[in-house]
């Protein structure tokens, strides 16, 4: 008898964790035991703090952090160079990810520990940032100790003192997409540090995973999709028409979430704080639209927006260039990978799934020469 396969491994439990847990059913995502409607008035680093740790950070102890994110913050001159040397036309994810790697070479690397986490997360807006000015003629502009992670981040891409509706904004997407379980990226990072590698690879492992349009990719063509729709009155249209040719509406349905994504609704109201209003007009009635026509065409498979949705927006209305909306999703996201990380390797075991093989049996082996040869005839 096969064995039963899941695809995808989906519903498959690979380990036990305490960082996270969703429940697609309620709608609910919790990190640490705290739901995250009741995390999202906090500051980054303290959600930063939050997942590493386990707890909430003391005054002393997020001053610290604070502290340490800023000395961490600055990529120095040979890695300035190395992104100089990138084709300005690159994928953000790929310079990301060649960054990370090249800053983890050196002298072996110890396992992994809290202060390459910090190191990370504290250097990803960095590289983000000196991408997009070198790539437009631009100088990198250093990290300012005067500002938190959040606003640091604009203040290097903009080198102007960064607006606090625009930062708030930018703070409450990084808090929101910090962790997600066990999605595609994190299990690829949990997978390269299982056979004790180090975090560098791992994280620059799941940058990869990160890049693929099934995962991290799909912000920018929500936002695409709202710019060709261009006008509320036309979203009905756009959306029949895309339904009948069986086109994905992007921003829209999720693997674990059967109701509405809870990042999506504190998005929403985030974009509320910072979007054009034609834009925000134009994406409620476009979310509207969707889940009204998914509804009469569709009955007993409702779709809701997801956290991508907004994110498009939000990050759209911060003034991000659409292209570093992942790279932009990684910036966030390395807190979680990296305590997944740290986590795998408190208690660790090889991650070595099975697969199950299809392929045909007890073929013979043929010499060379016997073996026909097929040739291919120019023009044919």
């Amino acid at each position: 008898m096969s064995a039963q396969v899941m695809k995808g491994l989906e519903d498959v439990v690979i380990d036990t964790s305490s960082i996270s847990l969703i429940d697609g059913n309620a709608g609910r995502l919790i990190y640490r035991g705290y739901d995250i409607r009741d995390l999202v008035s906090l500051s980054f680093e303290e959600i930063a703090f939050l997942l590493w740790n386990g707890e909430l950070p003391t005054r002393s102890q997020l001053y610290d952090l604070k502290a340490q994110f800023k000395r961490e913050r600055p990529i120095d001159e040979n890695t300035i160079e190395l992104i100089k040397r990138l084709p300005a036309s690159a994928n953000a994810l790929d310079v990301l990810r060649t960054t990370i790697s090249t800053i983890g070479t050196g002298p072996p690397l110890r396992r992994p520990d809290m202060n390459q986490a910090i190191a990370i997360t504290a250097k990803i807006p960095t590289i983000n940032a000196a991408f997009d000015r070198i790539r437009n003629g631009k100088n990198p502009v250093p990290p300012s100790s005067e500002f938190g992670h959040a606003e640091n981040y604009i203040y290097m891409m903009t080198g102007e003192k960064p607006d606090t509706d625009k930062a708030n904004a930018l703070d409450k997407y990084l808090i929101l997409l910090a962790d997600h379980a066990m999605n595609a990226s994190t299990f690829t990072a949990r997978v390269v540090a299982s056979t004790l590698s180090d975090m560098y690879s791992a994280i620059t492992a799941a940058v990869c995973a990160l890049k693929g349009p099934l995962h991290g990719g799909a912000p920018a063509p929500a936002l695409k999709m709202l710019q060709e729709i261009r006008k509320p009155e036309l979203a009905d249209a756009w959306i029949r028409s895309a339904l009948a040719q069986n086109r994905r509406i992007m921003g829209f349905g999720h693997r674990v979430y059967r109701t509405t994504d809870p990042r999506a609704e504190i998005l929403r109201w985030v974009a509320g704080k910072v979007a054009d209003p034609d834009l925000l007009r134009l994406a409620l009635q476009v979310e509207s639209t969707t889940i009204r026509l998914l509804h009469e065409l569709r009955p007993g498979k409702p779709l809701y927006a997801n956290v991508d949705y907004y994110s498009a927006v939000v990050l759209h209305s911060i003034g991000l260039p659409t292209d570093l909306f992942t790279a932009t999703f990684a910036a966030s996201r390395s807190v979680g990978w990296s305590a997944n990380i740290l986590e795998q390797d408190t208690n660790n075991r090889l991650i070595r799934p099975k697969i199950e093989y299809v392929g045909p049996l007890n073929k013979k082996t043929i010499p060379l020469a016997q073996r026909p040869d097929i040739l291919s005839v120019e023009g044919n």
